[in-house]
């Protein structure tokens, strides 16, 4: 299967729709459909029906799924979108890098 590119509470930027230009903290990954949810972003409004006496009803905003395709990983040290390498390192763990400046991802 490999190292994801993107992981859960990884900040991203979104390249690509209404949205663009904005960064964010991705909530959940939704692997199967090759998309993600990043927090505040890309919100949607939704009716509904209260399923508890003190549920949330009415008209509700929630995030709505963004394609992978879509958003780019921020670098801590670059501060800018950036594409993902993955490297080996001595151990034989494998972590993620930026592409730009060679700074690991992962701790």
């Amino acid at each position: 299967m490999g190292l994801p590119k993107i992981k859960k509470n990884d900040t991203v930027m979104i390249i690509a729709g209404k949205e663009r230009g904005k960064s964010g903290k991705v909530m959940r990954i939704l692997p199967d459909k090759n998309k993600v949810i990043v927090e505040r972003l890309n919100l949607v409004k939704r009716h509904s029906k209260s399923r508890q006496p003190q549920g949330p009803q009415g008209i509700v905003e929630k995030e709505a799924p963004l394609h992978l395709s879509n958003v780019m990983l921020l670098c801590d040290k670059c501060n800018r979108p950036v594409r993902v390498r993955k490297h080996q390192l001595e151990d034989g763990r494998r972590v993620r890098t930026c592409h730009r400046c060679g700074e690991q991802m992962d701790n």
